[in-house]
């Protein structure tokens, strides 16, 4: 860090972590508001610096080298201390907020929050901006390198500091086509609901799930005939075919009624799906942070909590 030390001014660490968090040199001058050409030479100056190229084509696309992996976590933590430090007094008044904030969800939870929450956010903070993250982050220290603000869903594993709410649960249902043979039935049996045909949902391509552990107890099988990486191209794939879909119950938002589908209950017994929220615990007392949990606490569809995430993981 000598020569960081010597030569970056705090504008060139604003620069560098905007650019270590886009991987873009387009998307880091949209961030700070700047034209890409002189973004570019600001990275020509971070790079001379450092004495490292920091990012690098790929294809269509820039990747950090090393160096800037190892920097990204501290160079995010030195550009929120100086922040925190040269601020004025905090912004209490939502009205007066100006800021982005990183959120990450699942598209099924994101289904039943993101209208109640954006309605709520714009309605009262017009210079708050939602940045809405898929879940390629998940199982990541990205809450602790500030590359998240806050996580909701299935909370998993977070890091020992990580703070931690619950927002509620759910349970599954099945969904099916309104044609479907299983459609009509008042009741669905363990053995009916076997003999179907089914979807699974799961971003690591995994076919077995706890849905086939407790078939597996009562000597039933499923036979799994497609696997989705998401929720929306499981549902879509539901409504054209014969297959089975695992859905979160939700609310008047929920994608099944818009979809047309139908749905009956799981005749397994299945745990509850606990739903939350996390932040790292530099946020616990930023009011503007503060203020974005309340908005999501009160924008949390009830009196059914919807949507979790896949229960294949």
């Amino acid at each position: 860090m000598d020569g960081l030390d010597r030569q970056l001014d705090l504008n060139l660490l604003v620069a560098l972590d905007a650019l270590l968090e886009e991987e873009s040199v387009t998307g880091a001058a949209a961030r700070l508001h700047v034209s890409a050409p002189a973004m570019s030479r600001t990275l020509g100056r971070i790079r001379r610096a450092l004495g490292d190229p920091v990012l690098v084509r790929a294809g269509r696309q820039l990747v950090p080298t090393p160096r800037a992996v190892e920097l990204r976590p501290g160079v995010r933590t030195l550009v929120h201390q100086a922040r925190a430090l040269l601020a004025p007094e905090p912004v209490t008044d939502p009205a007066r907020l100006a800021r982005d904030f990183t959120v990450q969800a699942g598209e099924m939870v994101l289904a039943g929050l993101a209208p109640r929450l954006v309605r709520a956010v714009s309605g009262q903070a017009p210079g708050v901006t939602l940045r809405f993250m898929p879940e390629a982050l998940e199982g990541t220290p990205a809450l602790r390198e500030g590359r998240l603000d806050l996580e909701i869903g299935v909370i998993g594993h977070p890091d020992p500091e990580t703070r931690t709410e619950s927002l509620g649960r759910t349970r599954l249902l099945a969904a099916v086509r309104a044609g479907h043979p299983l459609a009509g039935r008042k009741t669905v049996t363990a053995g009916a609901f076997a003999a179907a045909d089914h979807i699974g949902v799961s971003r690591q391509g995994r076919v077995r799930g706890p849905i086939d552990d407790r078939l597996a107890e009562l000597g039933l099988r499923r036979r799994v005939v497609a696997v989705v990486p998401g929720w929306s191209a499981a549902l879509l794939l539901c409504r054209e075919t014969d297959l089975v879909c695992l859905a979160p119950a939700g609310g008047a938002a929920h994608p099944l009624d818009v979809l047309g589908l139908t749905t009956f209950e799981v005749p397994l017994e299945l745990p509850p799906v606990a739903l939350g929220m996390a932040w790292h615990p530099r946020n616990d007392a930023d009011p503007a942070h503060i203020w974005l949990r309340d908005q999501v606490r009160r924008s949390w569809p009830r009196p059914t909590a919807p949507l979790p995430e896949s229960p294949h993981g």
